[in-house]
Protein backbone atom coordinates (compact mmCIF):
# COMPACT_ATOMS: atom_id res chain seq x y z
CA UNK A 1 0.00 0.00 0.00
CA UNK A 2 1.40 3.49 -0.75
CA UNK A 3 2.22 5.64 1.76
CA UNK A 4 0.24 8.48 1.79
CA UNK A 5 0.36 9.74 5.39
CA UNK A 6 2.12 11.19 7.48
CA UNK A 7 1.28 12.02 11.71
CA UNK A 8 1.86 14.90 13.65
CA UNK A 9 1.94 13.98 17.28
CA UNK A 10 1.40 17.04 19.19
CA UNK A 11 2.18 16.95 22.99
CA UNK A 12 0.84 19.07 24.93
CA UNK A 13 0.08 20.08 28.56
CA UNK A 14 -2.84 18.67 29.00
CA UNK A 15 -3.39 15.56 26.65
CA UNK A 16 -1.38 14.14 23.53
CA UNK A 17 -3.29 14.36 20.30
CA UNK A 18 -1.56 12.38 17.61
CA UNK A 19 -3.18 13.46 13.54
CA UNK A 20 -2.85 11.51 10.49
CA UNK A 21 -2.40 14.08 7.68
CA UNK A 22 -2.32 13.65 3.80
CA UNK A 23 -0.11 15.64 1.37
CA UNK A 24 -2.64 18.37 1.03
CA UNK A 25 -2.88 18.76 4.56
CA UNK A 26 -6.15 17.60 5.08
CA UNK A 27 -6.78 15.42 8.51
CA UNK A 28 -7.67 11.96 8.38
CA UNK A 29 -7.46 10.06 11.33
CA UNK A 30 -7.25 11.16 14.84
CA UNK A 31 -6.16 9.84 18.28
CA UNK A 32 -5.87 11.48 21.73
CA UNK A 33 -5.13 10.85 25.20
CA UNK A 34 -5.19 12.90 28.49
CA UNK A 35 -2.29 13.50 30.56
CA UNK A 36 -2.29 14.51 34.41
CA UNK A 37 -0.76 17.57 35.92
CA UNK A 38 0.17 17.86 39.84
CA UNK A 39 0.35 20.71 41.64
CA UNK A 40 1.82 19.28 44.99
CA UNK A 41 2.40 22.69 46.42
CA UNK A 42 2.31 26.32 45.14
CA UNK A 43 4.00 27.01 42.25
CA UNK A 44 5.02 23.72 41.78
CA UNK A 45 3.67 21.86 38.51
CA UNK A 46 4.64 18.45 37.92
CA UNK A 47 4.04 15.57 35.37
CA UNK A 48 4.67 12.00 34.98
CA UNK A 49 7.03 11.42 32.39
CA UNK A 50 5.60 8.20 31.62
CA UNK A 51 2.40 9.61 30.68
CA UNK A 52 4.08 11.63 27.75
CA UNK A 53 4.59 8.54 26.31
CA UNK A 54 1.63 6.49 27.47
CA UNK A 55 -0.86 9.03 26.05
CA UNK A 56 1.36 9.18 22.74
CA UNK A 57 1.54 5.34 21.83
CA UNK A 58 -2.03 5.24 22.99
CA UNK A 59 -2.83 8.21 20.75
CA UNK A 60 -0.67 7.07 17.53
CA UNK A 61 -2.54 3.37 18.17
CA UNK A 62 -5.72 5.08 17.70
CA UNK A 63 -4.55 6.00 14.35
CA UNK A 64 -2.86 2.99 13.33
CA UNK A 65 -5.94 0.77 13.99
CA UNK A 66 -7.68 3.56 12.08
CA UNK A 67 -5.38 3.73 8.81
CA UNK A 68 -3.36 0.97 8.79
CA UNK A 69 0.66 1.07 9.57
CA UNK A 70 1.49 0.64 5.94
CA UNK A 71 0.34 4.06 4.93
CA UNK A 72 2.03 5.87 7.29
CA UNK A 73 5.24 7.56 5.99
CA UNK A 74 6.83 9.63 8.93
CA UNK A 75 6.01 10.62 12.23
CA UNK A 76 7.49 14.09 14.11
CA UNK A 77 6.54 15.26 17.79
CA UNK A 78 5.28 19.20 18.24
CA UNK A 79 5.87 19.38 21.89
CA UNK A 80 5.05 21.67 25.37
CA UNK A 81 7.59 23.72 25.79
CA UNK A 82 9.91 24.65 28.92
CA UNK A 83 8.35 20.76 30.11
CA UNK A 84 11.18 18.45 31.19
CA UNK A 85 12.70 15.65 33.51
CA UNK A 86 15.68 13.42 34.67
CA UNK A 87 16.19 9.77 33.33
CA UNK A 88 18.29 6.95 33.45
CA UNK A 89 20.44 6.62 30.29
CA UNK A 90 17.88 3.40 29.93
CA UNK A 91 14.57 6.27 29.82
CA UNK A 92 13.38 5.59 33.39
CA UNK A 93 12.35 9.17 34.80
CA UNK A 94 14.22 9.78 38.18
CA UNK A 95 11.49 12.79 39.28
CA UNK A 96 8.53 14.02 38.23
CA UNK A 97 8.51 16.60 35.34
CA UNK A 98 8.83 19.64 35.54
CA UNK A 99 6.10 21.90 34.04
CA UNK A 100 6.24 24.99 31.73
CA UNK A 101 3.76 26.38 34.24
CA UNK A 102 6.26 25.37 37.09
CA UNK A 103 7.46 28.32 39.63
CA UNK A 104 9.59 27.30 42.19
CA UNK A 105 13.17 28.33 40.49
CA UNK A 106 12.79 32.20 40.76
CA UNK A 107 15.67 32.72 43.39
CA UNK A 108 17.83 30.41 41.06
CA UNK A 109 16.78 33.11 37.68
CA UNK A 110 18.08 36.31 39.59
CA UNK A 111 21.08 34.20 41.44
CA UNK A 112 22.22 33.45 37.82
CA UNK A 113 21.19 36.16 36.01
CA UNK A 114 23.89 38.10 39.08
CA UNK A 115 26.38 35.64 38.37
CA UNK A 116 26.57 34.89 35.07
CA UNK A 117 24.97 37.97 33.29
CA UNK A 118 21.63 38.57 32.61
CA UNK A 119 22.52 40.69 29.21
CA UNK A 120 24.93 37.54 28.45
CA UNK A 121 22.38 34.73 29.20
CA UNK A 122 19.94 36.46 26.69
CA UNK A 123 22.94 37.16 24.08
CA UNK A 124 23.63 33.70 24.11
CA UNK A 125 19.95 32.11 24.15
CA UNK A 126 17.44 34.35 23.07
CA UNK A 127 15.43 34.37 26.15
CA UNK A 128 15.54 37.25 28.94
CA UNK A 129 15.68 36.35 32.30
CA UNK A 130 12.62 34.73 32.91
CA UNK A 131 10.82 31.73 34.81
CA UNK A 132 10.21 29.82 31.68
CA UNK A 133 13.21 28.19 30.92
CA UNK A 134 14.79 24.63 31.86
CA UNK A 135 17.89 26.08 32.48
CA UNK A 136 16.96 27.59 36.22
CA UNK A 137 15.05 24.27 37.35
CA UNK A 138 17.67 22.86 36.86
CA UNK A 139 19.80 24.63 38.44
CA UNK A 140 16.79 24.42 41.56
CA UNK A 141 17.25 20.45 40.95
CA UNK A 142 21.61 21.08 41.05
CA UNK A 143 20.67 22.78 44.51
CA UNK A 144 17.38 21.33 46.34
CA UNK A 145 17.89 17.69 44.70
CA UNK A 146 21.58 17.15 44.77
CA UNK A 147 21.41 13.21 44.86
CA UNK A 148 18.79 13.16 41.37
CA UNK A 149 20.87 16.05 40.04
CA UNK A 150 24.45 13.85 40.23
CA UNK A 151 22.47 9.87 39.14
CA UNK A 152 20.81 11.99 35.86
CA UNK A 153 22.52 10.65 32.90
CA UNK A 154 20.00 12.76 30.87
CA UNK A 155 17.67 15.80 30.97
CA UNK A 156 15.67 15.74 28.24
CA UNK A 157 12.70 17.63 27.24
CA UNK A 158 9.52 16.40 25.60
CA UNK A 159 10.62 15.89 22.17
CA UNK A 160 14.02 14.31 23.45
CA UNK A 161 12.21 11.37 25.72
CA UNK A 162 9.29 10.61 23.00
CA UNK A 163 12.45 10.61 20.36
CA UNK A 164 14.10 8.70 22.95
CA UNK A 165 10.80 6.07 23.59
CA UNK A 166 10.19 5.33 19.93
CA UNK A 167 14.19 5.11 18.39
CA UNK A 168 15.57 4.34 21.23
CA UNK A 169 18.02 7.30 20.41
CA UNK A 170 18.68 10.43 22.54
CA UNK A 171 17.77 12.88 20.12
CA UNK A 172 15.76 15.90 19.93
CA UNK A 173 15.12 18.93 17.71
CA UNK A 174 17.05 22.45 17.88
CA UNK A 175 13.45 23.76 17.79
CA UNK A 176 12.63 21.96 20.97
CA UNK A 177 15.67 22.07 22.25
CA UNK A 178 16.42 26.57 22.01
CA UNK A 179 13.11 26.70 24.96
CA UNK A 180 15.32 24.86 27.65
CA UNK A 181 17.26 28.40 27.75
CA UNK A 182 20.93 25.67 27.23
CA UNK A 183 21.47 26.28 23.25
CA UNK A 184 23.27 28.62 21.71
CA UNK A 185 20.88 30.20 19.25
CA UNK A 186 23.46 31.69 16.93
CA UNK A 187 25.96 28.42 16.74
CA UNK A 188 23.10 25.94 17.00
CA UNK A 189 24.74 23.83 19.13
CA UNK A 190 24.41 23.28 22.94
CA UNK A 191 26.16 26.06 24.99
CA UNK A 192 29.39 25.25 26.16
CA UNK A 193 29.31 28.44 28.24
CA UNK A 194 25.46 28.01 29.99
CA UNK A 195 26.53 24.12 30.90
CA UNK A 196 29.98 24.94 32.71
CA UNK A 197 28.38 27.15 34.69
CA UNK A 198 25.54 24.71 35.80
CA UNK A 199 27.75 21.78 35.82
CA UNK A 200 26.72 19.76 33.29
CA UNK A 201 28.07 18.15 29.95
CA UNK A 202 27.23 17.78 26.79
CA UNK A 203 26.69 14.00 26.84
CA UNK A 204 23.78 14.80 29.52
CA UNK A 205 21.51 15.91 26.89
CA UNK A 206 20.25 14.57 23.54
CA UNK A 207 21.97 15.03 20.22
CA UNK A 208 20.72 17.90 18.46
CA UNK A 209 18.97 17.49 14.70
CA UNK A 210 17.28 20.02 12.84
CA UNK A 211 13.59 20.49 12.19
CA UNK A 212 12.85 17.87 8.87
CA UNK A 213 16.11 15.88 9.65
CA UNK A 214 15.19 12.23 10.27
CA UNK A 215 16.09 11.19 14.11
CA UNK A 216 15.82 7.52 14.32
CA UNK A 217 13.64 5.01 13.53
CA UNK A 218 10.49 3.53 14.82
CA UNK A 219 12.14 0.34 17.30
CA UNK A 220 10.28 -2.89 17.66
CA UNK A 221 9.27 -2.23 21.23
CA UNK A 222 7.86 0.98 20.24
CA UNK A 223 6.42 -1.02 17.27
CA UNK A 224 4.67 -3.59 19.33
CA UNK A 225 2.87 -0.30 21.54
CA UNK A 226 2.37 2.33 19.23
CA UNK A 227 0.76 -0.12 15.92
CA UNK A 228 3.51 1.58 13.78
CA UNK A 229 5.64 -0.62 11.48
CA UNK A 230 8.66 -1.19 12.57
CA UNK A 231 11.56 1.08 10.70
CA UNK A 232 9.46 3.88 10.40
CA UNK A 233 11.36 7.21 10.10
CA UNK A 234 10.65 9.66 13.27
CA UNK A 235 11.34 13.23 11.95
CA UNK A 236 12.14 16.05 14.13
CA UNK A 237 9.88 18.50 14.81
CA UNK A 238 10.08 21.81 17.50
CA UNK A 239 8.31 23.21 20.03
CA UNK A 240 4.27 23.80 19.92
CA UNK A 241 4.52 27.18 19.21
CA UNK A 242 7.23 27.19 16.66
CA UNK A 243 5.10 24.21 14.89
CA UNK A 244 2.19 26.17 15.17
CA UNK A 245 3.58 28.98 12.83
CA UNK A 246 4.69 26.25 10.32
CA UNK A 247 1.53 24.73 10.26
CA UNK A 248 0.08 28.36 9.49
CA UNK A 249 2.47 28.89 7.00
CA UNK A 250 4.99 31.10 8.90
CA UNK A 251 8.02 29.80 6.73
CA UNK A 252 9.33 33.31 5.03
CA UNK A 253 10.08 36.58 6.32
CA UNK A 254 7.25 38.97 6.02
CA UNK A 255 4.89 36.50 8.00
CA UNK A 256 3.70 36.21 10.87
CA UNK A 257 1.37 34.40 13.18
CA UNK A 258 -1.34 35.29 15.91
CA UNK A 259 -2.25 32.73 18.25
CA UNK A 260 -5.30 33.73 19.84
CA UNK A 261 -5.73 31.04 22.94
CA UNK A 262 -5.27 30.80 26.38
CA UNK A 263 -2.36 33.16 26.27
CA UNK A 264 -1.82 35.13 23.19
CA UNK A 265 1.60 34.26 21.26
CA UNK A 266 2.72 35.90 18.31
CA UNK A 267 6.17 35.00 16.25
CA UNK A 268 7.37 36.40 13.29
CA UNK A 269 9.97 35.06 10.47
CA UNK A 270 13.57 35.95 10.02
CA UNK A 271 16.20 34.70 9.13
CA UNK A 272 18.80 36.44 11.30
CA UNK A 273 19.81 35.90 14.33
CA UNK A 274 18.40 38.98 16.87
CA UNK A 275 17.69 39.41 20.34
CA UNK A 276 15.44 42.24 21.99
CA UNK A 277 13.62 42.10 25.41
CA UNK A 278 10.31 42.67 23.13
CA UNK A 279 10.52 39.28 22.36
CA UNK A 280 11.83 35.76 22.99
CA UNK A 281 14.06 33.95 19.86
CA UNK A 282 13.34 30.78 18.72
CA UNK A 283 14.57 27.98 16.13
CA UNK A 284 11.68 27.92 13.41
CA UNK A 285 10.70 24.49 12.26
CA UNK A 286 11.94 25.82 9.09
CA UNK A 287 15.10 24.71 7.01
CA UNK A 288 16.60 27.61 8.59
CA UNK A 289 15.84 31.19 10.21
CA UNK A 290 13.88 32.17 13.64
CA UNK A 291 10.43 32.87 15.47
CA UNK A 292 11.03 36.49 17.03
CA UNK A 293 7.85 35.34 19.60
CA UNK A 294 5.89 37.83 21.85
CA UNK A 295 3.47 36.37 24.57
CA UNK A 296 0.65 37.80 26.39
CA UNK A 297 -0.13 35.42 28.92
CA UNK A 298 -3.62 36.29 29.62
CA UNK A 299 -5.74 35.84 25.88
CA UNK A 300 -8.90 33.76 26.24
CA UNK A 301 -7.79 33.17 29.90
CA UNK A 302 -8.86 36.44 30.29
CA UNK A 303 -12.23 36.66 27.90
CA UNK A 304 -13.58 34.05 30.09
CA UNK A 305 -12.25 35.56 33.48
CA UNK A 306 -14.39 38.39 32.62
CA UNK A 307 -17.19 36.80 31.19
CA UNK A 308 -17.16 34.61 34.75
CA UNK A 309 -15.78 36.84 37.59
CA UNK A 310 -17.17 40.61 36.35
CA UNK A 311 -20.20 39.36 34.02
CA UNK A 312 -21.14 36.48 36.44
CA UNK A 313 -21.82 34.51 33.10
CA UNK A 314 -22.99 30.86 33.43
CA UNK A 315 -20.28 28.50 31.95
CA UNK A 316 -23.35 26.66 30.26
CA UNK A 317 -24.85 30.10 28.64
CA UNK A 318 -21.39 31.93 27.55
CA UNK A 319 -21.68 31.01 24.05
CA UNK A 320 -24.92 33.40 24.31
CA UNK A 321 -22.71 35.64 26.91
CA UNK A 322 -19.83 36.07 24.14
CA UNK A 323 -22.14 36.79 21.16
CA UNK A 324 -24.00 39.44 23.20
CA UNK A 325 -20.66 41.32 24.43
CA UNK A 326 -19.32 41.01 20.97
CA UNK A 327 -21.92 42.67 19.61
CA UNK A 328 -21.97 45.32 22.35
CA UNK A 329 -18.44 46.21 21.88
CA UNK A 330 -18.82 46.25 18.45
CA UNK A 331 -20.86 49.44 19.04
CA UNK A 332 -18.52 51.17 21.21
CA UNK A 333 -15.85 53.72 19.79
CA UNK A 334 -12.52 52.72 18.99
CA UNK A 335 -11.07 53.59 22.75
CA UNK A 336 -14.05 51.92 24.01
CA UNK A 337 -15.18 55.56 25.86
CA UNK A 338 -11.83 56.08 27.48
CA UNK A 339 -10.91 52.94 29.11
CA UNK A 340 -8.15 51.05 28.90
CA UNK A 341 -6.85 47.57 30.00
CA UNK A 342 -3.46 46.44 30.93
CA UNK A 343 -3.75 42.85 30.15
CA UNK A 344 -1.12 41.56 32.84
CA UNK A 345 -3.39 39.30 34.93
CA UNK A 346 -0.69 36.71 35.16
CA UNK A 347 1.90 38.84 35.22
CA UNK A 348 4.39 39.99 31.82
CA UNK A 349 6.50 38.64 29.66
CA UNK A 350 7.11 40.55 26.70
CA UNK A 351 8.41 43.31 26.81
CA UNK A 352 8.61 44.12 30.62
CA UNK A 353 9.60 40.36 32.14
CA UNK A 354 7.85 41.61 35.28
CA UNK A 355 5.69 38.36 37.27
CA UNK A 356 4.71 40.51 39.83
CA UNK A 357 3.11 42.91 36.94
CA UNK A 358 -0.86 43.02 37.50
CA UNK A 359 -4.31 43.54 35.50
CA UNK A 360 -5.20 47.28 35.38
CA UNK A 361 -8.44 48.30 34.10
CA UNK A 362 -8.70 52.59 33.79
CA UNK A 363 -10.65 54.88 32.91
CA UNK A 364 -14.11 53.56 34.19
CA UNK A 365 -16.70 56.38 35.21
CA UNK A 366 -20.60 55.85 35.90
CA UNK A 367 -21.37 55.92 32.15
CA UNK A 368 -19.48 52.78 31.56
CA UNK A 369 -21.33 49.55 30.11
CA UNK A 370 -19.60 46.12 30.15
CA UNK A 371 -19.40 45.99 26.47
CA UNK A 372 -16.62 49.01 27.11
CA UNK A 373 -14.67 47.03 29.21
CA UNK A 374 -14.95 44.11 26.85
CA UNK A 375 -13.76 46.23 24.05
CA UNK A 376 -11.15 47.92 26.24
CA UNK A 377 -10.28 43.93 27.15
CA UNK A 378 -9.88 43.29 23.32
CA UNK A 379 -7.98 46.14 22.39
CA UNK A 380 -5.61 46.08 25.17
CA UNK A 381 -3.93 42.70 23.83
CA UNK A 382 -4.35 44.32 20.59
CA UNK A 383 -2.26 47.12 21.32
CA UNK A 384 0.28 45.28 23.05
CA UNK A 385 0.34 43.50 19.98
CA UNK A 386 0.85 45.88 17.91
CA UNK A 387 3.67 47.71 19.44
CA UNK A 388 5.93 44.56 20.20
CA UNK A 389 5.30 44.06 16.33
CA UNK A 390 6.98 47.78 15.58
CA UNK A 391 9.90 47.25 18.05
CA UNK A 392 10.75 43.07 16.59
CA UNK A 393 10.67 45.30 12.77
CA UNK A 394 13.03 47.96 14.65
CA UNK A 395 15.33 45.61 15.88
CA UNK A 396 15.32 43.15 13.16
CA UNK A 397 15.18 44.61 10.12
CA UNK A 398 12.63 42.05 8.57
CA UNK A 399 9.39 43.65 7.82
CA UNK A 400 6.13 41.98 9.12
CA UNK A 401 3.33 42.74 6.31
CA UNK A 402 0.51 40.36 7.65
CA UNK A 403 -0.57 38.59 10.65
CA UNK A 404 -2.32 34.95 10.17
CA UNK A 405 -4.93 34.17 13.25
CA UNK A 406 -5.08 30.81 15.05
CA UNK A 407 -6.40 29.58 18.07
CA UNK A 408 -10.28 29.54 19.67
CA UNK A 409 -10.07 34.03 19.98
CA UNK A 410 -9.64 33.91 16.20
CA UNK A 411 -13.38 33.15 15.77
CA UNK A 412 -13.91 36.69 17.04
CA UNK A 413 -14.49 38.80 13.89
CA UNK A 414 -13.93 42.02 16.00
CA UNK A 415 -11.03 41.05 17.53
CA UNK A 416 -9.03 40.38 14.15
CA UNK A 417 -10.40 43.60 12.96
CA UNK A 418 -9.05 45.76 16.24
CA UNK A 419 -6.05 43.32 15.60
CA UNK A 420 -5.66 44.67 11.97
CA UNK A 421 -6.55 48.13 12.63
CA UNK A 422 -4.25 48.74 15.58
CA UNK A 423 -1.29 46.83 13.78
CA UNK A 424 -2.34 48.31 9.95
CA UNK A 425 -1.33 45.25 8.72
CA UNK A 426 -3.97 42.55 7.37
CA UNK A 427 -5.11 39.57 9.60
CA UNK A 428 -5.75 35.92 7.91
CA UNK A 429 -8.02 34.09 9.93
CA UNK A 430 -6.29 30.77 9.22
CA UNK A 431 -8.18 27.27 8.57
CA UNK A 432 -5.50 25.06 10.52
CA UNK A 433 -7.27 24.14 13.62
CA UNK A 434 -4.91 21.81 14.91
CA UNK A 435 -1.62 23.92 14.04
CA UNK A 436 0.64 22.68 16.15
CA UNK A 437 0.29 19.07 14.41
CA UNK A 438 0.06 20.06 11.03
CA UNK A 439 3.11 22.25 11.61
CA UNK A 440 5.21 18.74 12.74
CA UNK A 441 3.59 16.50 10.09
CA UNK A 442 5.19 19.10 7.36
CA UNK A 443 8.38 18.76 8.70
CA UNK A 444 7.62 14.75 8.97
CA UNK A 445 6.58 15.39 5.21
CA UNK A 446 9.85 17.11 4.60
CA UNK A 447 11.59 14.13 6.00
CA UNK A 448 9.67 11.50 4.62
CA UNK A 449 10.88 13.06 1.28
CA UNK A 450 7.73 14.28 -0.27
CA UNK A 451 8.88 17.92 -0.46
CA UNK A 452 12.62 19.46 -1.00
CA UNK A 453 12.31 22.01 1.71
CA UNK A 454 9.75 22.58 4.77
CA UNK A 455 9.09 25.58 3.08
CA UNK A 456 7.92 23.80 0.11
CA UNK A 457 5.97 21.08 2.59
CA UNK A 458 4.01 23.74 4.29
CA UNK A 459 3.01 25.96 0.59
CA UNK A 460 1.52 22.52 -0.14
CA UNK A 461 -0.30 21.59 2.99
CA UNK A 462 -1.45 24.59 4.29
CA UNK A 463 -4.92 26.13 2.71
CA UNK A 464 -6.09 29.75 2.12
CA UNK A 465 -7.26 31.99 4.88
CA UNK A 466 -11.12 31.07 5.76
CA UNK A 467 -11.07 35.21 6.21
CA UNK A 468 -9.12 38.30 5.42
CA UNK A 469 -9.37 41.20 7.65
CA UNK A 470 -7.67 44.65 6.02
CA UNK A 471 -6.71 47.88 8.63
CA UNK A 472 -9.21 50.63 7.75
CA UNK A 473 -7.17 53.62 7.16
CA UNK A 474 -8.97 56.30 9.73
CA UNK A 475 -9.26 53.39 12.49
CA UNK A 476 -5.38 52.89 11.89
CA UNK A 477 -4.91 56.86 12.38
CA UNK A 478 -7.34 56.53 15.87
CA UNK A 479 -5.40 53.44 16.93
CA UNK A 480 -2.18 54.98 16.79
CA UNK A 481 -3.04 57.70 19.03
CA UNK A 482 -4.34 55.44 21.44
CA UNK A 483 -1.12 53.26 21.33
CA UNK A 484 0.92 56.34 22.16
CA UNK A 485 -1.45 56.61 25.60
CA UNK A 486 -1.64 52.60 26.09
CA UNK A 487 2.12 52.92 25.80
CA UNK A 488 2.77 55.20 28.53
CA UNK A 489 0.37 54.02 31.84
CA UNK A 490 2.72 50.97 32.81
CA UNK A 491 6.17 52.50 32.79
CA UNK A 492 3.97 55.16 34.87
CA UNK A 493 2.26 52.58 36.97
CA UNK A 494 5.76 50.28 37.69
CA UNK A 495 6.69 51.46 41.22
CA UNK A 496 3.32 51.68 42.07
CA UNK A 497 3.05 48.51 41.61
CA UNK A 498 5.95 46.51 43.09
CA UNK A 499 4.67 48.29 46.26
CA UNK A 500 1.40 47.06 46.06
CA UNK A 501 2.87 43.57 45.00
CA UNK A 502 4.88 44.11 48.26
CA UNK A 503 2.37 45.01 50.38
CA UNK A 504 -0.14 42.18 49.35
CA UNK A 505 2.76 39.37 49.83
CA UNK A 506 3.58 41.00 53.33
CA UNK A 507 -0.78 40.25 53.93
CA UNK A 508 -0.22 36.46 52.77
CA UNK A 509 3.23 35.69 55.10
Amino acid sequence: MTKDLVIGIDSSTSATKAIAWDRSGRAVAEGRKTIGLANPQPGYFEQDPDEWWDSTAAALRRITDQVGASRIAAVAISNQRETFSAFTEEGTAIRPGMTWLDERARPQVVRFGKSFGAERVHAISGKPLDVLPCLYRIIWMAEQEPEIFARAARFAEVHGFLTYRLTGQWRTSTASADPTGLLDMESNVWSADILDAIGIATERLPLLTRPGVQTGEVTYTAAAITGLSVGTPVVAGGGDGQCAGTGAGVTSPGSAYINLGTAVVSGSYGRRYAYDRAFRTEKAVCDDGYIYEQCIRTGTFLVDWMAREMFAADPAAQQSIFKALEAEAASCPIGAGGVVVLPYWLGCMTPYWDPYARGVIAGLSGSTRRGAIYRALLEGIALEVAAQIERIVSVTGSEIRQLSAIGGGSDSDLWLQILADTSGRSVLRSTAREASSLGAAIAAAKGAGWYGTIAEASAAMTRPPAKTFQPDPKSVVRYSELRAIHADLWPRLLDWNARLASFAEGAQS
